[in-house]
């Protein structure tokens, strides 16, 4: 009996090591798991499964021709009320679509463009070399690469579902904030069937809500005015 138990814990031990996913022995704290949807990795945060990530393959997407008047990125970033000396972080450049219009907002300030993909990077660093505003950051999955408390605006464009870990690095941006910094984040509406996106990689308000204040931020308001995404702010607690 005892030579069977000794045994039936070592199995146990061999399943643990190489048989488990190796993220569910770092993750449980925040995150579960359960068999992948079709546009999900399987990994579950407060309910949400976390969605595929569009890697530099499909970079052209983020450039294509109609996004203007898809999405109407312009005044997305008319909206975020910048000043002219603000430093922004674009988290999830890419290959710095957005960075390019916030760098025209903040003349006198930075656009940090942050992206885990050193693909991504080659093509920022090769696009703004001339920009002397916009400076390519590569992050981390779990940080941004972004000093503590130098940030005005933490801007996050249909970037955040794809996070794999999203407590970790929304902790990560909080601390990159000034005391009076924002977080932005434009989602695909996951309330409206006809915004036509693979389901997680949308988000409704309510799990955004939730998922922030899980991290200590307070919603301050949500702009509905975009074509398919809704732009909502966030600040620290007081």
């Amino acid at each position: 009996m005892r030579l069977f138990l000794k045994l039936l814990t070592t199995l146990s031990c061999l399943w643990l090591l190489f048989l488990a996913p190796s993220s569910a022995l770092i993750d449980s704290k925040f995150y579960s798991y359960r068999s992948p949807s079709s546009d999900g990795i399987g990994k579950v945060y407060m309910g949400r499964e976390i969605s595929q990530v569009m890697g530099h393959q499909g970079a052209d997407w983020l450039d294509r021709f109609d996004r203007q008047t898809a999405e109407q990125p312009q005044q997305l970033v008319e909206a975020l009320n910048l000043r002219s000396s603000d430093v922004v972080g674009d988290i999830g450049a890419g290959t710095g679509y957005i960075s390019k219009l916030l760098s025209a907002q903040v003349p006198d300030g930075k656009v940090l463009a942050v992206d885990i993909q050193p693909e991504m990077i080659t093509i920022l660093n090769k696009r703004f070399s001339k920009t002397t505003n916009i400076q390519a950051v590569l992050g981390q999955e779990k940080k941004s690469g972004l000093t503590a408390a130098s940030i005005d605006l933490v801007l996050m464009v249909d970037v955040y579902h794809e996070f794999n870990y999203p407590r970790e690095m929304m902790e990560d941006l909080v601390i990159a904030l000034k005391p009076n910094g924002r977080i932005a984040l434009a989602e695909y509406r996951g309330e409206d069937p006809f915004v036509f996106i693979k389901p997680h990689h949308k988000t409704t308000q309510k799990q955004i809500k939730k998922e922030m204040a899980a991290i200590g931020l307070k919603w301050d308001k949500t702009l509905a005015t975009l074509p398919q995404q809704h732009l909502m702010f966030f600040s620290k607690s007081r």
